[in-house]
C-alpha cells in the first residue's frame, strides 16, 4: 500500500505533469509574470465554469474576502454575521476592516451557519452575512438570500472550501457556489480542491459596478497607471500560479467526483457504528465536494484516536479545535455560551480523515479498519 497522506499533491500532479511544466516554462520564457496572458486566460475560463460575469483574481483567499468587503463599501462599526465554526480568516478580515464581527452557531448536520441564528443576530447595524461552505458542503443559500433581501443586507460567500459545488435552488435550477451571493471569494491554496502551487485567490460577482471597484482595489486603487481613484491594496495572482490553475481547472469536476466517491466508501465502512456520525451525503445531488471528510465521535477519546491513527501512519486533522468566539483575538463580552451549543460540542467531537483525489480502496479500508479497531 502506498503511503497515506492527508493531501496527495504529488499524486495529483503526475497525470498533468507535462502540461503544468510546459505552461510554467512558457511563462518564464515570456517573462509576463504579473497580469500576463495566463492570468487573463484563467479569469475567462473560471468565469465560464462558474457561470459568473466577473472573476477578479487576487493573491490569496484571505485577501479575496477582505477586498470583497472593501468593494461593498462597508464602514467601521457595521456588523457582519458569520459562523463561529470555521477558519479564522473569515472573521479576521472583518476585524481588520474595523467592522464588527457577529458570530453565530451552526447547523449540527451540515456544520454550516444556522439560518435561525442569523435571524436572531440581525440588528439595525447589520450590513452583511458571510456564509461559509464549510468542508465543501453548501450552506442554505435560498434561505440566506431571502433573509438578506428582507433586511437589505449583502451576502458574501466564503467559497474557499467549496469551489465546484452545485447548489440546487427551490425551483430545481442549479448554480455554482460563489455565484449565488452578491459577491463570492475563494482560495487557491495548494490543498484546496482547485489549488495552485503557492498562494492565490479570486473574487466573483455578477455586479458590473462592484467588479469595476474591485478591479481597482486589487491594483493599488488604479484603473490608469499612477491614477489612484480608490483606496486599494496590492493583491494579484501571479502568472505562474494562473498557469497551474488553468491546467487543473478542466479536471476540477473529476477531482470533486473522486472526492465524493471516496466519501461514499468511507461512509459505507463507518456509518453503521453507533459512536460515529458520518457526513451528510446527498445521493441525488452534488452539493458537497468534500474538501474535508469530517466525522463526529460520541463517547470516544479523540486525542487518543489521533495518536492511534498516527502510530499506524494515518494522518488526520481536527478542524477546528477552538470556536472563534473563544479565540483570544475575537473574544467579546457580547457572546453568551448558551448561544453556541452546537459549535461548543463540535469542537470536542470532530475529526477529519485523509481526503484527496488519489485515495484508493486499499487505503480507505486500512484507515477505517484502524478507526473501528480503536473504537471497539
Amino acid at each position: 500500500m502506498k503511503k497515506i497522506q492527508m493531501v496527495d499533491l504529488k499524486g495529483q500532479y503526475e497525470p498533468i505533469k507535462e502540461q503544468v511544466n510546459r505552461s510554467i516554462q512558457e511563462v518564464i520564457d515570456n517573462t509576463a509574470f504579473i497580469n500576463g496572458p495566463e492570468v487573463h486566460g484563467f479569469q475567462k475560463e473560471l468565469e465560464e465554469y462558474l457561470g459568473v460575469e466577473h472573476v477578479i483574481p487576487c493573491a490569496n483567499g484571505t485577501d479575496a474576502l477582505q477586498i470583497a468587503m472593501m468593494g461593498l463599501g462597508l464602514k467601521p462599526g457595521d456588523e457582519v454575521i458569520t459562523a463561529d465554526f470555521t477558519f479564522a480568516a473569515t472573521v479576521e478580515v472583518i476585524a481588520l476592516l474595523q467592522l464588527t464581527p457577529v458570530l453565530v452557531d451552526v447547523n449540527p448536520h451540515s456544520f454550516n451557519i444556522d439560518v435561525e441564528a442569523i435571524k436572531r443576530a440581525i440588528t439595525p447595524k447589520t450590513k452583511a452575512i458571510v456564509p461559509v461552505h464549510l468542508f465543501g458542503q453548501v450552506a442554505e443559500m435560498d434561505a440566506i438570500m431571502e433573509i438578506a433581501e428582507e433586511h437589505n443586507l449583502f451576502v458574501i460567500e466564503d467559497n474557499a472550501q467549496g469551489i465546484g459545488t452545485n447548489y440546487t435552488r427551490k425551483d430545481g435550477s442549479k448554480i455554482k457556489t460563489g455565484a449565488i451571493g452578491h459577491v463570492g471569494s475563494t482560495s487557491f491554496f495548494p490543498s484546496k480542491n482547485l489549488g495552485c502551487y503557492g498562494d492565490g485567490g479570486a473574487i466573483f460577482t455578477n455586479d458590473d459596478a462592484l467588479a469595476h471597484t474591485i478591479r481597482g482595489i486589487v491594483n493599488h486603487g488604479m484603473y490608469e497607471r499612477y491614477h489612484h481613484d480608490v483606496v486599494g491594496v496590492n493583491s494579484r495572482l501571479d502568472s505562474i500560479q494562473a498557469a497551474v490553475l488553468r491546467a487543473k481547472l478542466p479536471h476540477l469536476d473529476d477531482y470533486n467526483a473522486k472526492r465524493r466517491a471516496s466519501a461514499r466508501k468511507y461512509s459505507e465502512k463507518l456509518n453503521n457504528h453507533p459512536k460515529i456520525t458520518t457526513p451528510m451525503i446527498c445521493e441525488v445531488c452534488d452539493c458537497h465536494v468534500f474538501h474535508q471528510y469530517t466525522l463526529r465521535l460520541k463517547d470516544v477519546d479523540r486525542d487518543a484516536l489521533v495518536k492511534h491513527l498516527n502510530a499506524h501512519d494515518i494522518p488526520c486533522g481536527v478542524y477546528y479545535p477552538i470556536p472563534l468566539h473563544k479565540q483570544k483575538a475575537y473574544a467579546d463580552e457580547r457572546y453568551d455560551e448558551k448561544d453556541f451549543p452546537v459549535t461548543n460540542q463540535l469542537v470536542k467531537e470532530v475529526i477529519s480523515l485523509p481526503m484527496h483525489t488519489e485515495l484508493d480502496d486499499e487505503q480507505i479500508e486500512y484507515i477505517t479498519s484502524k478507526i473501528i479497531e480503536f473504537i471497539d
